[in-house]
């Protein structure tokens, strides 16, 4: 009898830490491990590509974008054994109970997000996903100011920081959003 036990990893920190990469690292692993693997990213999330998640550093993976947390279930082929979610940080908390019940059948489950919004508050799913995977890995990035690690995500709107009352979802890269470190990570409030 076959024993496989399931696991979720989560990979987070800010933007610009090497999540993605990260992910992309693991899942070419279990591929060249024959391990079948499938990959879900948000739909709104189209900044470099549709159907592949792709890092800041230009690596990508194919990927499937989709609407709804649903829609993993709806996809997962059966001959499944590694999910990967990008981007768990715009699903909603239906994500956790998805991801719980795949690594509960026997899968590992690695999912990439940021852990804090530009304001520095934790964002969506990601908490709980952390206190529940059996991995964590925070990476950090480097602080466009000082130089020194970064661990929080600065949105800057017209060269100034973003102030705290504006949308906390806006899709964008390097030209609106940079790494900071605790010290220089600005959230200007009315």
């Amino acid at each position: 009898m076959e024993h496989r036990s399931g696991s979720v990893e989560v990979i987070t920190g800010s933007m610009f830490c090497g999540k993605t990469d990260e992910l992309i690292r693991r899942l070419r692993r279990a591929t060249i491990a024959r391990q079948k693997v499938q990959v879900f990213k948000p739909a709104i999330d189209y900044r470099y590509a549709v159907r592949k998640v792709t890092s800041h550093a230009g690596n990508d993976f194919e990927a499937h974008p989709i609407e709804q947390a649903g829609e993993v279930l709806t996809h997962l082929n059966p001959d499944t054994t590694v999910v990967a979610i990008d981007e768990a940080q715009f699903f909603d908390n239906q994500i956790i109970d998805i991801i719980q019940r795949l690594a509960d059948q026997g899968l590992r489950v690695i999912v990439a997000g940021l852990d804090t919004d530009f304001r520095g508050e934790p964002f969506g799913p990601m908490p709980v996903l952390m206190a529940k995977a059996e991995h964590v890995d925070k990476l950090q990035a480097i602080c466009m100011v000082c130089g020194e690690p970064a661990s929080r995500t600065q949105r800057i709107i017209n060269g100034k920081p973003a102030r705290f009352e504006e949308p906390v979802v806006i899709i964008g890269a390097a030209e609106m959003y940079e790494a900071r470190c605790r010290k220089h990570h600005e959230v200007p409030k009315e």
